[in-house]
């Protein structure tokens, strides 16, 4: 190796640094390479030419993180004391509280790793993409080797259609076009000049660069590598990938919460019970200690929901599906609510909102301009002049000759395959093939010329050209570039069918036209031709050989066009939607920023005057100057991926919750940090895929939408079986605890002979919990809406699902619930507040158990809505009447069939007992139908007032 070689972090900034002084620097000849034993020493010393793999998480971390939420905690010190109980007992038999228990936690966390398996491999996806082939220059020959061979110092060799295997300094480039959207969010290829850049530039803007990962899409150029491997701007993406932190979902932070705030309520409510009971009965013996221990372990049960966790995985888990059936594929399981949550949706530009098919839209010539019409590669759209289709005459043939001659000046090529049309080559020529074919007979005259010479496109001269033959025998320059350059190799102009000077007045006309495209952020093409006879050599043949640049001279201006990578169609109406249900929606981009600006002023993300942020101005601003920005501005432009971390970061410091778009590797690690990531399932690279919580299969805006909607109508969901399951297991506990105090006023106490009176047994609270409960919260995860979810703003970051509200009315609902168990239980016993009764206290207590159920049932309708109607749109939700009906034929098998009998200690009931069962239980139904009568009441009065 030679001794001028250094380490690349040695060198200067390469962009700003001459080629020569780079060479220099790395010790290579440009001429002849490095020598395959300096090339051999090099990369043992700087590592093979790849991004380093992520470490994956052992499995064993894995399923430990599964049972580090708190609500499973919870459950599991559950199982604990229920075990010690059993134990204190005897331990006879199983102790079926803690398997039962148990047999959840493992579903919840099979369902939670199955998710977690299919997450992100974004770094792996980086090194896939560059394991490619390179062709360098080594002992004075070329060669072609693997990408991962390369080391600094070596020469790329760069031709059309070639994948950048790493980043480095342009010595020489000959019409050099490189496509970096994956990289910088450029919507088109980026124009390479070797010429050293006299200022700092961002990413988009290094022209005298290559960079890994890119891909050329014209011309042909060398370069020295100056970074491999992790060095390399796409491994700086890596590492910022592999160094951001996944920050819990909303809903995962929310179940903590409430993991911690049941853990307490449990704790509070068992030492509360024991005290009480110890006091108000006294506790003399082991077995008077035993019973109120396991009444402890009994209200536990009944204050936890034991199958919350399977319920809330299964309930996301039918969302999942929902938002697949929408083409939304979500990876995480918690991530399918918190595109409901969001507020802010910042979004990539190209390919997201964009086609990221450069487009012409406008020909602008001497007699007017031509709209075109339609988006993308598919030769589909209508010509109009002043909104009506253009008509035969001298504007007509004007544009036929502009578009046709830029479909023959031209390299790519345009082609079905599958039905779909795809380019090959440079997508600015390509939208010439395009509009060509939405005029008719443009296309088909440009057919009838055969090309006989070029002069390529030069980025000193920004023109080319080239020589056709007509099948008469007449031969033609065709000449594209630079409008300002174009014009001055022109004498004359078209208009309508001769050619006239092109005089001050008209050259000023053109200019000022080409203005206005370049002002509306178009990117400008013009194109000019002239007859020319004296290519024809003996004989008239054509010959090539004389055709060079002095052929580019007395030239025919024809035109100009306005090109433009063009909205999606459908994306403008679903931002009005998104802005309509209070959602903001931020451009974040690497585009320039005036093609930026227009882009988000034509979609309604921005005012007509609004300014698009360079990234370069973030540089400047500290975290609270940049949160100062977020708050107004709508659009950032120029932005590398360090700026997309800190705006999201910015976003979140301001309590917003976080969707962020994008298709590029670039977004990746923003895709990341957000709080869901969503990547372009077809023009999204695998990185931005596996980096991102959700995949939008069919790259529609309008989707993220449509899944805003599925996700608040998960939420709503959520908080209705959770609304459902805490009414419920709140009227276990108040019956548990109030029939324990009040044993004596009911008539308990005397009509049983146990040393503390249970109203219900924890066999049977755990029934309750886990099989007739389930079903119905279950039923409520697919509820259809009661309510437009769209029509209210997105739910603060400090919102909580169960707010004091709700925890109100889980109290009312609960106390309701034990009054009508335990009075239902005192009508059917000989004393107690209701005289009358002769059964025994085990059909009484059956009777209660009943009548909790039945309470559950009612209650599962009430809970759809806290302010609707229980009987509005009573039987849109089949899954629930089906779910209810199976509850309660699981109810009159446990109380009827001798098995259960015996493990749940029930007795069977005649059908007086039932008909008072559930006319008691439907009290809970006609209390809360009264509340929600007076709320509507109270709220249609105030938005009267």
């Amino acid at each position: 190796m030679t001794a001028t070689a250094r380490a690349t972090s040695d060198l200067p900034d390469p962009a700003r640094a001459d080629a020569e002084e780079v060479a220099r620097r790395l010790g290579v000849d440009v001429e002849r390479g490095l020598s395959s034993e300096d090339a051999a020493a090099r990369l043992e010393r700087y590592g093979p030419n790849e991004v380093r793999a992520a470490r994956r998480t052992p499995l064993l971390r894995r399923v430990l993180a599964q049972l580090a939420d708190p609500l499973i905690v919870l459950l599991l010190a559950a199982v604990v004391v229920s075990v010690a109980a059993w134990a204190v007992e005897g331990a006879g038999g199983w102790p079926v509280d803690a398997v039962v228990i148990l047999a959840i936690i493992a579903l919840n966390g099979v369902l939670g790793l199955v998710q977690e398996f299919r997450a992100e491999k974004a770094v792996a996806a980086l090194a896939v993409m560059t394991r490619a082939h390179s062709t360098v220059l080594r002992d004075g020959r070329l060669r072609t080797l693997p990408s991962d061979r390369l080391v600094p110092g070596d020469v790329l060799v760069l031709s059309e259609g070639d994948r950048v295997g790493a980043d480095g300094r342009l010595v020489r480039a000959a019409a050099l076009r490189v496509a970096e959207a994956s990289l910088t969010g450029e919507s088109e290829p980026v124009e390479k000049d070797p010429s050293t850049l006299d200022r700092e530039a961002p990413l988009g803007d290094r022209r005298d660069m290559v960079f890994a990962g890119t891909a050329v899409s014209r011309g042909t150029g060398r370069a020295i590598v100056t970074a491999t491997g992790m060095s390399t701007q796409l491994g700086a993406i890596a590492t910022m990938l592999d160094e951001t932190d996944d920050d819990p979902t909303p809903l995962q932070r929310e179940v903590a919460r409430l993991g911690r705030t049941l853990g307490v309520i449990v704790v509070a409510i068992a030492l509360v019970v024991m005290l009480t009971v110890t006091i108000v009965q006294g506790v003399d013996t082991p077995a008077d200690f035993v019973t109120v221990l396991l009444l402890g372990v009994s209200l536990a049960v009944a204050a936890v929901p034991e199958g919350l966790p399977a319920i809330m995985s299964l309930v996301l888990a039918l969302g999942v599906q929902r938002m697949a059936r929408r083409n939304a594929v979500v990876k995480q399981l918690s991530s399918v609510e918190t595109l409901g949550s969001a507020s802010v949706v910042c979004t990539d530009k190209t390919g997201t909102l964009t086609t990221n098919e450069m487009t012409i839209q406008r020909v602008v010539t001497s007699s007017g301009t031509v709209d075109l019409g339609g988006v993308g590669y598919a030769p589909e759209g209508a010509a109009t002049a002043h909104g009506r289709e253009l008509a035969d005459g001298p504007l007509r043939l004007e544009a036929q000759i502009v578009l046709g001659a830029g479909s023959l000046a031209n390299d790519a090529q345009l082609a079905r395959r599958e039905g779909e049309w795809a380019i090959e080559g440079d997508p600015t020529e390509a939208a010439f093939l395009v509009a060509a074919r939405k005029i008719a007979g443009t296309a088909e005259e440009a057919a009838r010329y055969d090309r006989v010479g070029e002069v390529p496109f030069d980025s000193e001269r920004k023109m080319m050209s080239t020589a056709h033959r007509h099948e008469s025998g007449d031969l033609v320059v065709l000449s594209k570039g630079a409008p300002d350059v174009l014009l001055g190799h022109c004498t004359r102009v078209q208009h309508g069918g001769e050619a006239v000077p092109l005089d001050p007045v008209r050259r000023a006309r053109a200019l000022a036209e080409i203005e206005e495209l370049s002002d509306e952020a178009f990117r400008t093409l013009a194109v000019a031709y002239r007859p020319a006879p004296e290519l024809a050599g003996d004989g008239g043949r054509a010959d090539a050989a004389d055709f060079d640049e002095s052929a580019e001279q007395d030239l025919v201006y024809a035109g100009v066009v306005g090109i433009i990578d063009p909205p999606r169609p459908e994306v403008r109406p679903a931002i009005a939607e998104a802005r309509a249900a209070g959602i903001r929606v931020v451009m974040v981009t690497g585009d320039h920023p005036a093609t930026a600006a227009r882009i988000a002023k034509d979609l309604g993300i921005a005012e007509a005057d609004g300014i698009a942020v360079p990234g370069g101005r973030i540089d400047g601003m500290d975290d609270a100057q940049l949160r100062d920005a977020v708050r107004s501005a709508s659009v950032f432009a120029r932005v590398a991926p360090r700026h997309k971390l800190r705006i999201v970061d910015a976003l979140q410091a301001e309590g917003h919750i976080v969707a962020m778009t994008g298709d590029g590797v670039n977004d990746a690690p923003a895709l990341k940090s957000a709080d869901i990531g969503i990547a372009m399932g077809i023009t999204g690279t695998e990185v931005a895929k596996e980096a991102a919580d959700m995949v939008l299969a069919d790259d529609d805006f309008a989707t993220i939408v449509h899944a805003v909607r599925e996700g608040r109508s998960i939420y709503d969901n959520i908080r209705k079986f959770l609304r459902y399951l805490l009414y419920s297991n709140m009227g276990e506990v108040l019956t548990v605890f109030l029939g324990v105090v009040f044993a004596g006023v009911l008539g308990f106490a005397g009509a049983s002979d146990e040393a503390v009176v249970l109203p219900l047994l924890a066999t049977q609270i755990l029934w309750i919990n886990l099989v007739t409960d389930s079903g119905p919260a279950l039923a409520m995860g697919v509820d259809p809406e009661v309510d437009d979810v769209m029509a209210r703003p997105p739910r603060g970051i400090h919102d909580r699902a169960i707010d004091l509200g709700m925890w109100i009315g889980i109290a009312a609902t609960g106390l309701v619930i034990a009054v009508a168990t335990l009075l239902t239980m005192d009508a059917f016993l000989p004393a107690g507040l209701i005289p009358g009764g002769t059964d025994s206290f085990e059909v009484a207590r059956t009777a209660g158990f009943t009548t909790l159920v039945f309470c559950g049932l009612f209650t599962a309708f009430n809970a759809r809505s806290t302010t609707s109607s229980a009987f509005r749109s009573l039987f849109a939700n089949r899954w629930l009447w089906a779910a209810t009906a199976l509850a309660v034929a699981l109810q009159v098998a446990v109380v009827s069939w001798p098995p259960l009998q015996v493990a749940f200690g029930t007795a069977s009931l005649d059908a007086v007992h039932w008909a008072v069962c559930v006319g008691m239980a439907s009290i809970v139904l006609w209390t809360a139908e009264v509340r929600k009568l007076v709320a509507r009441t109270v709220a249609s009065r105030r938005a009267r007032a």
